[in-house]
């Protein structure tokens, strides 16, 4: 191996400058594609974004590409623009943190001078280009380009190249109750059952919808049917608070009927009511 070759190489400049997607290119501009705009940074003078629209980098994820990196170098080049104590990331976040955890000292980079809205729109284009967001951290840049920024959804759509339908129901999700978004954002619901579940009309029926899609493991089309009959006013009472007895057995009745079971308690006597679907 050529010890004069920076630890990243590996790739011709050419092939790299392919690397970056048509969309960004578009959006860096077309000087991006210039061999004279990616150089070499050390990659201890690089930090992450503040405006990242990502909320966390997976370990797994990290741990994959570096071992990618180890064996083939970066084969596309990080977006940073300058600041006072060095660089900071644009786009390519897991990409520098998986060359940190492959040992490489410098990495590939385009540097561009962009301001706050500009970084925020190049950084969601890198990971809406490969699918990279989850729907609540689409919806929180899509909020924070609106409410930072002052950009439309209609113009917002236009940048992304996305109907402006699309931007508004992304942008509804975060109408859920947190506890309800954290389903969503755990992964234990779609975003398809969350759609279903703003068609209830409080946030406690969403709660309480959600709760019944995670234990009884209902598909989008179940949660739908389930949403339209409590809709029309056929939401189960739940057991009184104040009666821990009547919530156990109700409790064992669902384990053992594998359906939901609702005890409705009176003065004189209640009821037992099992739920079921056609």
């Amino acid at each position: 191996m050529d010890e004069t070759r920076p630890p990243w190489s590996g790739t011709p400049a050419s092939a790299r400058r392919r690397g970056l997607g048509r969309g960004l290119g578009a959006l860096l501009g077309r000087e991006a594609y210039d061999e004279g705009l990616i150089r070499d940074l050390p990659i201890n003078e690089i930090r992450p974004s503040r405006l990242q629209p990502r909320g966390e980098v997976a370990s797994a994820d990290v741990a994959e590409l570096a071992q990618s990196i180890s064996d083939r170098g970066v084969l596309q080049p990080v977006v940073v623009r300058p600041v006072e104590d060095g660089y900071e990331l644009v786009a390519g976040e897991r990409r520098w943190r998986a060359a940190l955890v492959a040992g490489l000292q410098v990495v590939p980079a385009v540097v561009r001078h962009l301001t706050d809205q500009e970084s925020l729109e190049v950084a969601l284009l890198e990971n809406l280009q490969r699918e990279d967001l989850r729907p609540l951290e689409k919806a929180r840049a899509y909020r924070r380009l609106h409410d930072e920024f002052g950009i439309t959804q209609e113009q917002i759509a236009a940048r992304l190249r996305k109907s402006q339908a699309a931007i508004a129901n992304t942008l509804r999700l975060l109408q859920l109750p947190d506890e309800v978004q954290e389903s969503l954002d755990r992964g234990r619901i779609s975003e398809g059952h969350a759609r279903a579940l703003l068609g209830l009309s409080t946030p406690q029926a969403m709660r309480d919808g959600a709760r019944e899609v995670e234990r009884r493991g209902l598909s989008v089309r179940q949660t739908e049917a389930l949403v339209r009959r409590w809709s029309r006013g056929r939401i189960p009472r739940r057991p009184a608070a104040g009666d821990p007895n009547l919530r156990a057995v109700a409790e064992e009745l669902s384990l053992g009927l594998q359906t939901k079971v609702t005890i409705q308690a009176g003065r004189r006597r209640g009821q037992i009511v099992l739920e079921f679907y056609s």
